[in-house]
């Protein structure tokens, strides 16, 4: 059993604020975390479709990996599939889940497009987490 999770990717915006709160409702009991290497802002498309799944994420806040004590942290999740994941120092169990970034700068992708790719990274990192919970809890 990992009492505390952090997820990370870039910008923690998007999937590994996914994460943070997919798992913080599916293990109540541990310490969950998410940060980035170059944090941002939390993707307002990664609230709204945690919303649609009874998860209110609207006070999450974009956190440097820097800010996180290794000590504190169990397993690390990276979220990373394109780009190149930060680095995590510590001697915590790590698994990679390499999802796509949900987010685009494309001015051709319209609102609903981009609804539909958070949902896919929602939808995934869901179901990896329900495996996770199978495997070891």
């Amino acid at each position: 059993m990992a009492p505390s999770i952090l997820f990370l990717c870039v910008a923690n915006s998007a999937r590994s604020q996914m994460g943070e709160g997919l798992a913080r409702q599916m293990f109540p009991g541990l310490r969950i975390q998410s940060a980035g290497s170059r944090p941002s802002h939390v993707n307002p498309y990664a609230i709204e479709v945690l919303a649609e799944v009874g998860i209110d994420a609207s006070a999450h806040t974009s956190k440097s990996v820097q800010g996180i004590d290794p000590a504190s942290v169990d397993l690390v999740i990276t979220l990373c599939a394109e780009e190149v994941c930060p680095l995590f120092l510590g001697k915590a169990e790590r698994l990679h889940w390499p999802i796509p970034d949900p987010a685009s700068d494309d001015p051709s992708l319209t609102p609903d497009q981009l609804r539909t790719r958070f949902r896919v990274g929602r939808d995934e990192i869901k179901r990896r987490l329900e495996a996770f919970k199978r495997q070891r809890f």
